[in-house]
């Protein structure tokens, strides 16, 4: 009686040490997707950009320098390697700065703001940013829900014993944090 008492606390132990592990590892699993949607989003917008550029070339000849550095930026960003999540991410912060240019761009040039292709590619790149806005926020989440399994009993138990290493959040970039500053 007492053998099979032992054997039904193992046997509930082991059960319940394969069901915290499988949660961890669906949480990492859940991260890692996440991060792979923003992934998707930046290769459209990286899709998105010479269509854009080669579309406001013809309005904007002198604005040459705006349109060579985003073009620079796209090429870094799909140069980076894709487990270099806080490298691409700079990068896609400054690419998202640069292209604020190329919709500023569009109120100095009306004939280019009535240009059906350039509309049609700015409303394709705002939504394709509002996307990335969106996964960043779900990465952030899926990142915080594991994290919290690794600093949480009894999960956390598992987690030193199996080495699983805390995400970094994605963060806003400092010069995005600052109030614009508004003047009539």
């Amino acid at each position: 009686m007492l053998l099979i008492i032992i054997l039904v606390i193992i046997a509930i132990l082991v059960l319940g040490y394969v069901s915290i592990y499988n949660g961890l590892q669906k949480a990492k699993v859940y991260t890692d997707e996440s991060w792979s949607q923003i992934d998707v989003q930046l290769k459209r917008r990286n899709d998105l950009i010479p269509n854009l550029v080669e579309v406001t070339k013809g309005y904007a000849k002198h604005e040459k320098e705006t349109l060579a550095q985003v073009i620079n930026l796209r090429n870094q960003l799909a140069a980076v390697p894709s487990d270099a999540h806080a490298d691409k991410m700079e990068l896609s912060n400054e690419l998202s700065s640069s292209l604020k240019s190329i919709f500023a761009l569009s109120e100095a040039y009306p004939d280019l703001k009535a240009n059906q292709e350039f509309t049609k590619l700015m409303e394709e790149l705002t939504n394709t940013e509002n996307k990335i806005a969106y996964s960043r926020q779900l990465f952030n989440s899926s990142a915080a829900a594991y994290n919290q399994k690794l600093v949480t009993f009894p999960s956390n138990m598992v987690a030193k014993v199996h080495r699983l290493e805390k995400v970094d959040y994605l963060e806003t970039p400092v010069e995005e944090t600052k109030a614009p500053k508004v003047s009539f």
